[in-house]
């Protein structure tokens, strides 16, 4: 029994690890077509074409007050020939509303809207003497969900862009996204490469200057989020497996989020859900559609500078994963879903919910073999070598292909302290990430949908 546990978390171990490898391996190539075809288009002959489709900014709002100013700044800088910042107020306790109101000099206004999707009630509607293309909501609180189902309700261009209050956007992030939705009639989602703000010089809402965190927990997260971007959505995309569009920056076309129902409020992974839902539908009605994800749109968002509140975040993300798997469970090895049915949800119930589980139970064995002094050499070392010495040199990859090819952190200082976090990670972090996953693996059905708090810094200008 122990030998064959011990065969299972090595053989998990080396397919997951050997899967990063390719991943990393199709990233770097694809990196590279995106840096030349973008040497070709540049911002002025995409802003010179005439094929655009307007798009709709959704961006809820909850106890934002520090970062609003800075994110609407970015939102409202961008270059794109016709769009609109739908923000939604979803009953803040701080002064948001005001901050808003008072910065962007805010007048009531009246707009008729069908009601397709029920939302909590809503107080006020608001325009801006400065800003026409912006839109203010002011609304009881439901959750982030039934924020963005307020903005949708209220949007009026085909194409909408779901983004989070604290996040700026690259001034060409739109225009870069939103060509896609024009060069494929299939298309109907398609997300960005999501990057730590923090410690980052802004104005007017666009990077500066970017530098490598002051804490170490916000260093983890950008070798993490790099990882994540750059490894896993390139290519589940390039599969045609793609289950996630990250919440912070994800563009739909809204006719077909509004044929779904728009996003569920009784889950804390609304983000995912959706998208599942979204390959769901197009499945079932046997329509051609297309969702992908492109690492050259970017998105900067603040993330956790503490413990406490990052435990919160992964604790919320792993039940929102865990909720949308099981929610969708008929899909599973369902070839009536294709490739989505029969491989994406496969691996992502088997590398992804059960991960922190194996990741856990193999340290778990491993004290448990010392203990009683029934150590298997060949288990202990080749188990360390695939968890952790295997895990330094993907996150190392991923930072020099990074670093190489992009080289967004312009100081040596900054990229030694970012390798340098890639190598610390693997010792006491990840664990203990892995750790909480595992907690919330045991409390996804106790714990009800509700926003992710976050005590946000006041971005720098």
């Amino acid at each position: 029994m122990l030998l064959a546990l011990q065969t299972f978390i090595l053989l998990y171990f080396i397919t997951l690890n050997l899967s990063f490898a390719l991943s990393l391996y199709i990233a770097a190539k694809e990196l590279g077509i995106i840096l030349r075809s973008n040497e070709d288009i540049n911002l002025k002959s995409l802003l010179e074409r005439d094929f655009y489709k307007p798009i709709s900014l959704l961006v809820p709002a909850y106890n934002e007050e520090a970062t609003i100013v800075a994110s609407l700044n970015s939102l409202l800088n961008l270059h794109y020939p016709e769009y609109e910042v739908v923000v939604v107020n979803d009953g803040s306790k701080d002064n948001t509303a005001e901050v808003v109101k008072a910065y962007y000099d805010l007048y009531p206004a009246v707009i008729y809207t069908r009601k397709l999707i029920e939302t909590k009630p809503i107080r006020a509607i608001y325009r801006s003497r400065k800003y026409p293309n912006l839109l203010f909501i002011d609304k009881a609180n439901g959750g982030k969900a039934d924020a963005l189902n307020a903005a949708l309700l209220h949007s009026q261009y085909p194409i909408f862009c779901a983004m989070d209050a604290d996040s700026l956007l690259d001034s060409q992030a739109l225009l870069r996204s939103a060509r896609q939705f024009t060069e494929d009639d299939t298309l109907i989602a398609t997300g960005g490469t999501i990057r730590s703000l923090n410690n980052a010089e802004t104005s007017y809402g666009q990077i500066l200057k970017l530098k490598a965190p002051v804490k170490w927990i916000e260093r983890f997260q950008v070798v993490e989020y790099i990882r994540a971007f750059l490894a896993g959505r390139t290519t589940l995309s390039n599969l045609g497996m793609l289950l996630i569009i990250s919440g912070a920056f994800g563009l739909f076309k809204r006719s077909v989020v509004l044929e779904v129902g728009g996003y569920r409020t009784d889950t804390v992974g609304e983000d995912m859900e959706l998208v599942v839902r979204l390959h769901r539908h197009m499945r079932e009605k046997k329509r051609p559609y297309r969702i992908s994800y492109t690492m050259d749109p970017i998105c900067w968002t603040q993330v956790p500078d503490d413990w406490r509140v990052l435990r919160k975040q992964r604790n919320r993300w792993h039940r929102g994963l865990l909720e949308t798997l099981w929610n969708h469970r008929q899909m599973m090895l369902n070839p009536r879903y294709g490739r989505i049915g029969m491989l994406a949800m496969p691996y992502f119930w088997l590398f992804e919910a059960l991960s922190p589980l194996i990741e856990i139970g193999g340290y778990a064995l491993l004290m448990v073999l010392i203990m009683l002094g029934k150590i298997n050499f060949v288990f202990a070392s080749m188990f360390m070598v695939l968890a952790v010495l295997s895990g330094i040199l993907i996150s190392m990859s991923a930072f020099g292909i990074e670093a190489f090819m992009r080289n967004r952190y312009p100081t040596s200082k900054d990229r030694l302290l970012l390798l340098l976090a890639s190598v610390l990670e693997n010792f006491g972090y990840r664990q203990l990430i892995a750790w909480e996953r595992l907690v919330a693996s045991f409390q996804v059905f106790k714990k009800k949908g509700q926003w992710g708090e976050m005590k946000r810094q006041a971005i720098k200008t």
